[in-house]
């Protein structure tokens, strides 16, 4: 090929590039170290093990008095937003991009109408299309941030994924908040009181332009086994012999979808409360004997099977008309047998899977 000719600004053919590319690497087989380093670095970088050769004498101290102005970060490679050619692996859509646990705190509303800020873990991703290579990941946090000193409420969700789909150019995307939620719950008894601490995640998910909300809770609490309750008072009343049911630390994640065309706001007490109707045991935080002694009568009044759990769940959920959809998902976490307890009742299509994750149930263990 002939490079010294008229047609040297034409656009040249990928057969031209490759060509002069194994000029290029026969002529720095033969080069010596000192002629390599007179290349322009994005030429040095097109020969193999010769990458950084060209790199003697570069200041190896920070340069804290370095400003990036808009020229220079025109500059700046962007491999995230390169073109389709640089896809690897199949060129096909991917459902979900972005990134998870990046953590802020965030200031919520309580039914009551006060505030308090609370440490929240945020989970933003976007739809990719087949022929883009990939997203700004950072923007995600950018476009939160945007809105991170406002109250939280869905309406606030929503707005942030309506900038950050804008912004990083995407048809669907979602938004998962997930923090510790506290609430003051008295004793049964003594008159004590003290904060239990609920796990809570906020969830927005908006696919084919349509928005759906959820909220998730994790709803701890003590299951007494109806049928270890029934042997130990028989062994009491037939054989005199003192014996005690098992019971164990439960728990249950019910996670919700919010109907949106139902009047009122669906709080998170709302949930927790509703949870606590259907099964009453739930794990107590301040206890003196009178509360201990309670329990024990509460438990006894309350036995339950893990099947019994997801009805009663489902029974009191299916009340409300601010909830669609439901999922609850409950553990026994067995003082009898070295296994777990477990079921899962679905209401409606929304949470409807043929697969379970492997380890869902691992997820449900809350250690205290």
């Amino acid at each position: 090929m002939n490079l010294y000719t008229r047609e040297i600004d034409r656009e040249p053919t990928r057969t031209e590039a490759e060509t002069a590319l194994a000029v290029l690497r026969r002529w720095a087989g033969g080069a010596t170290p000192e002629e390599v380093a007179t290349l322009d670095p994005a030429v040095s970088r097109l020969l193999p093990g010769r990458e950084v050769s060209n790199y003697p004498d570069l200041a190896r101290d920070y340069d804290a008095d370095f400003v990036a102005d808009e020229a220079y970060k025109a500059t700046m490679p962007d491999l995230q937003n390169g073109p389709a050619a640089l896809i690897r692996g199949e060129a096909t859509p991917i459902q979900h991009v972005g990134i998870s646990n990046f953590r802020l705190p965030i200031r919520f509303q309580s039914r009551e109408g006060g505030d308090m800020t609370l440490e929240t873990s945020v989970t933003g991703t976007v739809s990719l299309e087949a022929e883009k290579k990939g997203i700004n990941m950072s923007r995600i946090m950018r476009t939160f941030y945007r809105h991170a000193e406002e109250t939280f409420s869905f309406d606030v969700i929503e707005r942030a994924l309506a900038d950050y789909k804008t912004d990083l150019e995407s048809i669907d995307a979602r938004i998962q908040m997930r923090f510790s939620f506290p609430m003051r719950v008295e004793s049964l008894r003594s008159g004590l009181a003290g904060f239990q601490y609920y796990d809570i995640a906020l969830e927005l998910v908006e696919q084919n332009g349509v928005a759906k909300k959820f909220i998730h809770l994790d709803y701890v609490y003590s299951s007494t086994c109806p049928c270890s309750l029934e042997l130990s008072e028989h062994a009491r009343q037939v054989r005199g012999r003192l014996a005690t049911p098992h019971s164990q630390r439960s728990v249950a994640r019910i996670s919700v979808e919010v109907d949106q065309s139902a009047p009122g706001c669906l709080w998170f007490e709302d949930l927790i409360g509703m949870a606590r109707d259907a099964v009453p045991t739930e794990t107590q935080v301040m206890v003196k004997r009178e509360d201990e002694q309670a329990f024990a009568e509460l438990n006894a009044a309350n036995p339950i099977f893990v099947e019994d759990a997801a009805r009663l769940f489902c029974e009191r959920l299916r009340a409300d008309p601010r909830i669609g959809d439901f999922r609850v998902a409950a553990s026994h976490q067995e003082s009898l047998h070295s296994h777990d307890a477990v079921s899962i009742l679905v209401e409606g299509e929304t949470f409807s899977s043929e697969s379970l994750d492997p380890k869902f149930f691992n997820t449900l263990h809350h250690v205290g």
